[in-house]
């Protein structure tokens, strides 16, 4: 990828800190674009951001150890945002219909980070455990819609793990198959929710 950025100045003192979060930014773009980590060099992050290629070597020892810390940041970012969203709901099934909207949206805004997350070799030979945060939250959130009196009793962590498991399938063939009349991803997840975890919705 040809880019016309200015080469940077050397970092003064201090501000190696502020490079390396640099790459992992720039890092970001370039996954989001390529939706293939395979695709990515660190010789095309060093030209995104006008700097030598060494200076990359000097934060992240391979591309894996790279692309692992900027998923790990794009998960985190991803987490707060839908904890927010939860938080904006007032009662439980709001709240755990709420994340799942979210994860959506940001996927359809992010459909290259997402394949790099959660469909590249990258998954075959390194663990992400940090992607079991979003994971937790959602058992939690079903939980409580459980413990509300909102969702018939049951296993928790399983419901939550058939719910995931249709979400991300949906949002799987959204990325990988975007020309397909798909309807309304709200209306699909609103059957998920009744189906699966068997909450009523207004």
């Amino acid at each position: 990828m040809e880019t016309t950025s200015a080469p940077r100045g050397r970092n003064r003192r201090g501000q190696g800190a502020r490079l390396k979060e640099d790459i992992v930014a720039a890092t970001l773009r370039l996954l989001d674009e390529l939706g293939d980590d395979q695709a990515l060099s660190l010789r095309a992050v060093a030209r995104e951001l006008g700097i030598a290629a060494t200076s990359v070597y000097i934060h992240f020892a391979d591309r894996d150890a790279l692309v692992l810390a900027t998923l790990e940041r794009a998960h985190h970012d991803l987490t707060r945002s839908v904890n927010e969203a939860e938080e904006a709901q007032a009662d439980p099934v709001g709240k755990l219909r709420a994340r799942v909207l979210l994860l959506g949206r940001w996927v359809q805004d992010h459909p290259g980070l997402y394949k790099v997350m959660h469909e590249s070799t990258l998954n075959q030979r390194e663990s992400m455990a940090f992607k079991q945060e979003l994971a937790d939250r959602a058992t939690a959130a079903v939980q409580r819609c459980m413990d509300a009196g909102l969702a018939p009793r049951d296993d928790a962590s399983a419901v939550s793990l058939d719910l995931r498991t249709a979400v991300h399938g949906a949002i799987s063939m959204r990325v990988n198959q975007p020309d397909y009349p798909w309807l309304p991803f709200e209306a699909q997840v609103d059957r998920f929710l009744t189906k699966l975890v068997g909450v009523t919705l207004p």
